[in-house]
């Protein structure tokens, strides 16, 4: 019995989502009178638990209604139709970016993904150069953002996205906050302009969606209906998921023309450096004068940071610079900027075409 009401608040849930405001607030008023037989239930051992609603989920409710999005009733219907991913919160205690270079790069840098990267620029290669110009952009880098991020759309995440960020917000106290805006954004985003319902959106276990893996900010601030459909479809429509991307990098300072990294050659005698941080701020003169030699001409005055790596055949040094640390901006990790900026580059050496 317990299951099949369960299962009724759940459709009660979709389909309200999709309701005039007015009989969203009905039908949440008895969704929640549901919610009695949710508390206390458990499921098989291992399987999602169904959410409880307590006093932090009536207080974001809340929050959410006086900023405008769903009424209260609504939003709190919503999160008892949710379960919590115990999966997730393992997933969050083991980023792939606690791995050293040498272990990390193996991951992304492969023989198939350059040459599928090749292979979709090859297809697609009309609208990549159209959106690359218009937003300042190296086509191969949106490339490289889809390659990396969800192997060119096969992998975009088999989480409900309410259900991952519910998760995150309620149950994971070390970035509880963060992932809290991020659901309070995704009621706020409402059905509209997305291309599915709220509680159709899957996505990675952080909640991020489509190829280029955008979290709800993401999509309010940076993403494009680049098609004109009136909607942002992150997931089939390459118009809209090429330009979001390219307009992210733009909208965080991309320089046209300007380097990401180059090597850089230690001497003997260099001074030991240890950065702030990944943003660049000394000229590369200075570095050069530091005992860091960058191996490609770049100009000395150019800002530049010190990041080393390490490889299989010992430290490698780089000289990032400001491009550089706008990849940081789509994932802080220096090591997912690093595979990213090669991954690209690959890609562009393999969509040469050779000379007649």
């Amino acid at each position: 019995m317990r299951r099949a009401r369960i299962f009724a608040a759940r459709c009660y849930i979709s389909a309200m989502l999709r309701r005039p405001r007015a009989s969203r607030v009905q039908s949440a008023l008895f969704l929640l009178g549901l919610s009695g037989c949710i508390h206390g239930f458990s499921f098989a051992k291992g399987a999602p638990a169904v959410a409880v609603i307590g006093a932090d989920q009536r207080a974001f409710a809340a929050e959410v209604a006086k900023d405008g999005g769903p009424p209260e009733a609504t939003v709190l219907a919503a999160l008892a139709g949710t379960r919590v991913q115990q999966s997730i919160l393992d997933a969050m205690a083991r980023p792939a970016e606690s791995k050293p270079w040498k272990d990390y790069r193996p991951i992304f840098l492969t023989d198939k993904r350059i040459d599928d990267g090749v292979a979709f620029y090859r297809a697609n290669r009309e609208l990549l150069e159209r959106i690359g110009e218009e937003y300042g952009v190296p086509p191969e880098l949106i490339v490289a953002i889809v390659g990396v991020e969800t192997n060119y759309g096969r992998i975009t995440g088999k989480y409900r996205v309410i259900d991952a960020l519910s998760t995150l917000a309620f149950h994971y106290p070390p970035r509880a906050a963060f992932f809290r805006g991020e659901l309070k954004q995704l009621f706020l985003l409402g059905d509209t302009h997305l291309a599915y319902p709220i509680d159709e959106l899957k996505g990675s276990y952080a909640g991020a969606m489509g190829w280029g893996q955008f979290m709800p900010t993401s999509i309010a601030q940076w993403a494009r209906d680049e098609d004109g459909d009136g909607r942002i479809n992150l997931w089939t429509s390459l118009p809209d998921i090429t330009a979001s991307v390219a307009n992210y990098f733009s909208a965080h300072g991309w320089e046209r023309g300007q380097p990401v990294a180059v090597r850089a050659q230690p001497s003997a005698d260099a001074q030991e450096l240890k950065p702030d941080g990944i943003e660049p701020k000394v000229p590369v003169q200075q570095m050069e004068a530091w005992g860091y030699a960058p191996l490609s001409h770049v100009d000395a005055e150019l800002a530049s940071t010190l990041l080393e790596l390490d490889d299989d055949r010992g430290p490698q040094y780089w000289l990032t610079f400001r491009n550089f640390y706008v990849i940081t901006r789509y994932n802080k990790s220096p090591l997912y900027s690093m595979a990213v900026w090669q991954l690209s580059q690959q890609i562009a050496d393999g969509v040469v075409e050779p000379s007649q």
